[in-house]
């Protein structure tokens, strides 16, 4: 058999010959871990930087408490019947018809500005825009009757009575009369 040379380990090698290199290593090496260790605690409780959380003015009770608060408040009026869903949100305003008689060319005008401007005002979803000629000219071609049909029973992303099912049957055929008059 081949005679073996006895293996040598170079870390022990290293260890034998330099004992001083080793002693300095790990001595560098706690130090990081404890420099790591104490940086990485300042990190999680958040006490780096020279002011504490108590002293920022963000962090008062009334500011939090001012963004924690709701955005909005919702208020459901028993009284009033309930609503269909609508794809998009719609003002809901309750006008009352005169006591016997056809709805008026004013209260046309008022039951758009209260309901339909909102949509039919900046041209939402496909609306057409009040008064505009060239967008209304095809729908008054389909006949009063259609429009009405539309308007009542809603079409496309229009709701029907534009989202207030407590509006008239009338009320709503006054506002259609309003708008068709003002894009002829």
């Amino acid at each position: 058999m081949a005679d073996h040379e006895p293996h040598h380990d170079p870390i022990e090698d290293n260890i034998e010959t330099h004992p001083v290199r080793l002693a300095i290593g790990i001595v560098v090496g706690a130090a990081a871990l404890i420099v790591g260790i104490v940086l990485l605690a300042q990190f999680a409780v958040g006490s780096h930087g020279s002011r504490s959380m108590q002293d920022d003015p963000a962090m008062s009770s009334a500011n939090v408490a001012k963004r924690l608060a709701p955005a909005a408040q919702l208020v459901v009026d028993q009284a009033a019947p309930a609503a269909a869903a609508t794809p998009a949100p719609v003002a809901s305003v309750t006008i009352p018809p005169a006591a016997g008689k056809a709805p008026s060319p004013a209260a046309g005008k008022a039951t758009f500005d209260a309901v339909c401007s909102v949509c039919h005002g900046a041209g939402v979803a496909g609306a057409p825009k009040f008064a505009d000629k060239a967008a209304w000219a095809p729908r008054i071609k389909t006949g009063i009757e259609a429009l009405y049909a539309s308007a009542l029973k809603g079409k496309g992303a229009m709701p029907p009575k534009g989202g207030n099912p407590a509006l008239a049957d009338a009320d709503v055929k006054a506002v259609v009369d309003y708008m068709v008059a003002a894009a002829k």
